[in-house]
């Protein structure tokens, strides 16, 4: 598996109407109806429109950019009014360069619109979802395709709901000690290269490269199914980056941290993650202490900082406000 720049941020290709369809007809139930031209459309802005007040006649501040929903109010609308009036609105509406339009509810747009639809190459779709359910399904999904993304090099897993991802030096261990993580009941998020989506500009979602997932590369044995080999259990599609750990050799560490008292953080798509360094040498169980490693992040998580709690009570004991 070949290796990437960690922390490398990959330049976002526009997101078309396409796209969006390829990736979430299933989700919602779209139809492409008409306008099939247009697929290469850009979506440039990450949410929905309900085109009322155009449909009604009112164009100043049309939300062009995004993808334009018609529910059973706006379609009641536009059938209470005459064909030709209705030829007008359709002119207003799709003139611009609109990325697509969902009706809702399955409701079936009248040929005037496929018609105008086919001249303007604007895609027309149906989805059964309601109206609300629709708009806060497609909401999420651009919201995802928007995220700024990149890649981590280094393996993933996810102990007991915290995210970590291993790294180091190419053959410092890290398949290794992700596979004794799984031994112990923990589960494979990504081998080698671990995908990182930014979500609402906060949390660091990681995922595997799709066509490596539930593989892991072990050298001398070769690449081996982790879901065939330790069952559904030992798999996770995804999980939030909560800790990266980077493995080194004993002797390229020239300070190493015995208390703790200083938290080191890594960024990753500009944001801080908790970052820490294990010293690798033969005898010690590197497995085990990423998971004490997770844990102790679980722990500060909920409040918890055992060496702020021991320095507290050292300092305490040397000034005489706690007894022997």
């Amino acid at each position: 598996m070949a290796p990437s720049t960690p922390g490398s941020a990959q330049r976002k290709q526009p997101v078309t109407i396409g796209k969006f369809y390829t990736d979430h007809a299933g989700q919602l139930g779209l139809r492409l109806v008409a306008g099939a031209e247009g697929l290469n459309r850009p979506i440039q802005e990450p949410t929905v429109n309900r085109p009322g007040l155009v449909l009604a006649g009112f164009t100043k501040y049309y939300a062009f950019r995004r993808i334009q929903v018609i529910g059973n109010a706006e379609f009641c609308f536009l059938k209470s009014i005459e064909a030709e009036e209705r030829v007008k609105r359709y002119h207003h509406l799709l003139k611009v360069r609109i990325p697509g339009i969902i009706f809702s509810r399955n409701l079936s747009p009248d040929r005037l619109l496929l018609k105008a639809a086919d001249r303007y190459h604007v895609p027309i779709f149906r989805s059964p979802q309601i109206t609300m359910k629709l708009i806060n399904l497609a909401t999420m999904a651009m919201e995802t395709m928007f995220a700024p993304s990149g890649s981590e090099y280094g393996s993933m897993v996810d102990i007991l709901g915290v995210g970590v991802i291993v790294r180091g030096e190419s053959g410092i261990g890290k398949s290794e000690c992700v596979l004794a993580l799984i031994e112990r009941g923990y589960s494979l998020v990504s081998d080698d290269i671990t995908r990182v989506t930014l979500l609402d500009g906060r949390d660091i979602i990681g995922t595997s490269p799709e066509i490596t997932k539930h593989f892991m590369e072990v050298r001398g044995i070769g690449l081996i199914n982790v879901a065939e080999m330790f069952g559904v259990r030992a798999i996770r599609h995804e999980q939030r980056v909560d800790l990266v750990v980077t493995l080194k050799l004993w002797d390229h560490v020239p300070d190493v941290d015995r208390v703790g008292m200083e938290d080191q953080h890594v960024k990753i798509l500009g944001t801080e993650v908790p970052h820490i360094v294990i010293p690798v040498r033969p005898g010690r169980d590197i497995a085990r202490l990423v998971e004490v490693a997770a844990l102790q992040t679980k722990l500060k998580q909920s409040g918890r900082n055992s060496a702020r709690e021991f320095n507290e009570r050292l300092i305490a004991k040397m000034t005489g406000k706690q007894s022997l």
